[in-house]
Parts: C-alpha cells; sequence; structure tokens
C-alpha cells in the first residue's frame, strides 16, 4: 500500500512541508494525532478544493461515507457561491452529505481539508477552516506550502484518494462499492486513467481493491472522459482554432497554448469545469512539451491550466505565478488579459527553463 508522508501538527500556515518517511517517528505521531481528533470528534466538516475533480471530490465523499458509518455526523462541502458540482461527477455516491458553504460553521470543531495544495484553495470555507478547533490537512502536492494543524502531505502518492484509502486501514473500516467508487475516481483521475509518471505497482494494487467490491469501472471512466455535451464540442472547436504553437518556448522544447473565453461557454451553455479536459487534448502535438490553456470565468479571471511531457517542471512556473501543483500539471489564476497572461507565463517559462 502507499503510505502517505506525515508532517507533524505546526503553523497553521506559512510553513514548508517536512519531508518524513514510512517508519519515521514524526509519521506516526501526525497519523495518530489525527486519528485521535477524529475519534474525539461527533460532527466532523469534510472540505476540498474549489472547482472540485475526481480526486477532491472523491475523496472527500470516501471519508464522508466512512466516517458516517462510524456514527459521525458529517458534512461536505466546497468553498464557492454557487456551489454547482461538475457533471462529469455526478454519479460519485455521497453527494446527500454535500451542504453549501454558507452552512459550515463559523467556527467547526473539526475540519478535514482533501487535495488543497494551498489555503487558497479552500475558497469561501478557507477563514471557517482557520476557526476549527481542529485543521488536519490531506493531500499530494508538492507546491504545498504547509497549512493546519495536522499535515498529512505525500508529494509521491499520485492522489489524495490514497491519503485516505490508509486514513480508511487504519481506521479499520472496510471497502464498500460506495467507498470504493469515490476511492477509484480519485486516482483514475489524478493519474490520466493510470497513464501518467506518478502511478505504481502499488497504485494499481490499489485500484485491484476497489475492483473486487464490484464498482462498475467501465461506466466511471465513461463517465470520466468520454461523456460530454454537443455544446463541449463546439467551445473545443474554438479553442483549437485559437491554438499557438511557439517552439522557441521553454528551452526549445516548444509550448503550445489556447484560450477559451467566457463568451462562448455562455454561448453553447458549457461550463468552466467541463473543460477541464480541454488540456488533454492540447498537450497531445509531439512538438511542444509544456501545453497552457486559459479558461476565462464570468468576472474575467483567467484559470490557467498547463502541463509538462518533463523536460519542464510546471510546478515551479505556476509558482511564479501565485499557482501551483505537480511537476507534471500545475495551474494558476490571474486578473490580467490573454496577451498580458501569456507574456508573463512566458517570463516564468523562460526562468523555470534556464535553472
Amino acid at each position: 500500500m502507499e503510505t502517505a508522508l506525515a508532517v507533524l501538527p505546526g503553523p497553521r500556515s506559512g510553513s514548508s512541508p517536512e519531508p518524513g518517511a514510512q517508519g519515521d517517528g514524526r509519521f506516526e505521531a501526525a497519523w495518530e494525532r489525527a486519528l485521535e481528533l477524529i475519534a474525539g470528534a461527533d460532527e466532523i466538516d469534510l472540505i476540498c478544493h474549489i472547482c472540485p475533480d475526481g480526486d477532491a471530490l472523491g475523496s472527500a465523499l470516501a471519508a464522508a461515507q466512512a466516517l458516517r458509518g462510524l456514527g459521525k455526523r458529517v458534512r461536505v462541502s466546497f468553498g464557492e457561491d454557487p456551489q454547482i458540482v461538475p457533471e462529469s461527477l455526478s454519479f460519485l455516491p455521497g453527494q446527500d452529505l454535500i451542504v453549501p458553504a454558507a452552512a459550515v460553521p463559523a467556527a467547526p470543531a473539526l475540519v478535514l481539508a482533501f487535495d488543497a495544495a494551498s489555503e487558497e484553495r479552500l475558497g469561501l470555507l478557507r477563514d471557517k477552516a482557520f476557526a476549527a478547533g481542529a485543521l488536519v490537512v490531506f493531500d499530494h502536492h508538492a507546491s504545498n506550502p504547509g497549512f493546519g494543524d495536522v499535515r498529512l502531505i505525500d508529494p509521491s502518492a499520485p492522489a489524495t484518494a490514497v491519503l485516505v484509502d490508509e486514513l480508511l486501514r487504519r481506521l479499520r473500516i472496510p471497502l464498500d462499492q460506495p467507498i470504493a467508487t469515490c476511492l477509484y475516481t480519485g486516482i483514475a483521475t489524478d493519474t490520466g486513467s493510470f497513464k501518467y509518471r506518478a502511478t505504481t505497482p502499488a497504485t494499481h494494487e490499489m485500484a485491484g481493491r476497489m475492483l473486487a467490491t464490484g464498482i462498475r469501472h467501465d461506466l466511471i471512466s465513461r463517465q470520466l472522459w468520454d461523456t460530454t455535451s454537443f455544446g463541449y464540442l463546439k467551445v473545443l472547436a474554438g479553442a483549437l482554432d485559437r491554438a499557438v504553437f511557439e517552439p522557441e518556448q521553454a528551452g526549445g522544447h516548444g509550448l503550445v497554448w489556447t484560450w477559451v473565453p467566457y463568451q462562448d461557454l455562455a454561448l453553447f451553455g458549457v461550463t468552466v469545469e467541463e473543460i477541464e479536459g480541454l488540456i488533454d487534448v492540447l498537450r497531445k502535438p509531439a512538438e511542444a512539451d509544456v501545453a497552457l490553456v486559459l479558461k476565462q470565468d464570468p468576472d474575467g479571471t483567467l484559470r490557467g491550466s498547463c502541463r509538462s511531457r518533463g523536460a519542464v517542471d510546471v510546478a515551479a512556473v505556476c509558482a511564479r505565478l501565485d499557482g501551483g501543483g505537480h511537476v507534471f500539471a500545475a495551474g494558476f489564476s490571474a486578473r490580467a488579459g490573454v496577451p498580458e497572461t501569456v507574456e508573463r507565463f512566458r517570463v516564468a517559462l523562460a526562468e523555470e527553463s534556464a535553472r
């Protein structure tokens, strides 16, 4: 089993996660503290990052259903208003536990945060999480600066769902189909259906245990990757028509980028969350190591998603733009126009490529 890297309780914000190792005393101390907090709580709020993907929401819902089975009162939420679960995740079990961000108490007794690479990614729930009696963070982003009272952070884990699987093992909670569906969705999402480099033999072993419960992995995959609206095809066509290839970027390894204006989304009835997979189309050209998609929100904010084939650490690139993520998959937000944002990205990319 892949095991979470644990960081001892510390300041809630601003310090870096410390490496841990299986068998490390700090590792066990952090897990023991997390389990102690969970055991002593009657009510637990489980939150994930804004614009949740399959790993974020799948991890939160898996943990919530497991804890509900232990008799805990649980709520699941994410810090957006309006709060919209992506259509591609509408099949996930346990969504009766989801409540609006406003329904989370101002000072919860215990908050468990999942897959949030930074406190800003908690959105409207950031202040409530920091006002909690205790905040436990489960995450696998290398760019996580370290926040919360107890930090269970493993940059080598392919998905936060791996940490939840470990949590359930330590709580001795058996897998059932609803929980397994959520966990499988998490690891399938963040490994790109087991294609990405972070996938390990232990990842497949975990997936095998999920499949052994009888879940319909074929239906999960179809919902995640092979089901869209017709409007998505129109938005995709426009995005591909705008695509630009710049072979000199990324130290000569090449950059391909495009953007999606909000007016296209509104015209064809498509949400920003619906086009998350667009980056996986744009990253296909062999001539470019780095791919970037800019998606425009109604208020004009641009959300950047980028990928790398391996020549460039895009987490480091995005960190220069106040974003973050993984070495090969990262993102950022910008309140500027497309030309200015792309130029800032080029500069950050050049600086990181020169290292």
